[in-house]
């Protein structure tokens, strides 16, 4: 029981705090702690994160935080990447999906840890709206391969190519991240099915309240602590649990 709560309360502190990052946590929590099969798991991830997003997103919406214009942009292109993603994972045997997400996390404190921006573009300008669908669509395959929200991505596309402030990235990239997850999630849900396996409606239940209650709590705390700070300690973590989830899903690809 504690690894659920603790568990949740880390996803929802991390996707409140920094508006990413927490979606990456619950695959291997779901996997390495709870101890359920990769593709349930993955299954799970989405209905969780989809979840705990949403909730943590209704405070950004109601400040006008929420930017849905960038929502409608990148939205479309996450889902249409997210449903191509998901069926596309049907294929993939479990650990080289996540073998994937392992490598996936690396990026992602590759990322987090920069403190500078690495690429500059004129706002609102066309190529920033391409980019921003084409960074759409790969966030959305990687939400459906393996299950992750993406947040790593869509915050500093919202805030480089986009022109949000950071407030805004945060909120905007909640709303993007539930509607990606929600969108893989019908797939994953009806692949499960099709294989004779289900979701464990308890764990799923407790980790959106719990992680909820983080989430909430995590944008409290992020009004007070640095933010540069935090991703780089989070992009630490990042690195030891996805050098540690190649070491032992590497060898089952062989």
């Amino acid at each position: 029981m504690w690894i659920v709560l603790a568990g949740a309360l880390v996803i929802g502190l991390t996707l409140g705090l920094l508006g990413s990052g927490g979606s990456i946590m619950t695959v291997p929590i779901l996997v390495y702690l709870v101890g359920q099969p990769e593709k349930i798991a993955i299954a799970s991830s989405l209905a969780i994160v989809g979840s705990i997003s949403l909730i943590a997103s209704l405070p950004f919406a109601h400040r006008g935080e929420v930017l849905w214009r960038q929502v409608l942009w990148f939205g479309l292109a996450g889902m249409g990447g997210s449903f191509v993603g998901a069926h596309l994972a049907s294929y993939l045997p479990g650990a080289l999906q996540l073998s994937l997400f392992a490598c996936v996390m690396l990026v992602a404190a590759m990322r987090m840890a920069r403190s500078t921006p690495v690429i500059v573009v004129a706002r609102e300008s066309p190529r920033a709206r391409r980019l921003m669908l084409r960074d759409g669509v790969a966030v959305g395959l990687l939400t459906g391969v393996v299950g992750i929200g993406g947040g790593f991505l869509i915050v500093p596309a919202l805030v480089l190519l986009g022109g949000l402030l950071m407030r805004q990235a945060i909120g905007t990239s909640l709303v993007l991240i539930s509607l990606n997850a929600f969108s893989g999630f019908v797939t994953h849900a009806s692949t499960l099915t099709q294989l004779g396996l289900s979701l464990d409606g308890s764990v799923i239940s407790q980790f959106i309240a719990i992680g909820s209650g983080g989430a909430l709590l995590g944008q409290k705390l992020g009004e007070r602590l640095p933010q540069q700070q935090l991703k780089r300690g989070f992009a630490l973590m990042l690195v030891v649990m996805g050098a540690y989830m190649l070491w032992r899903e590497a060898p089952r690809l062989f």
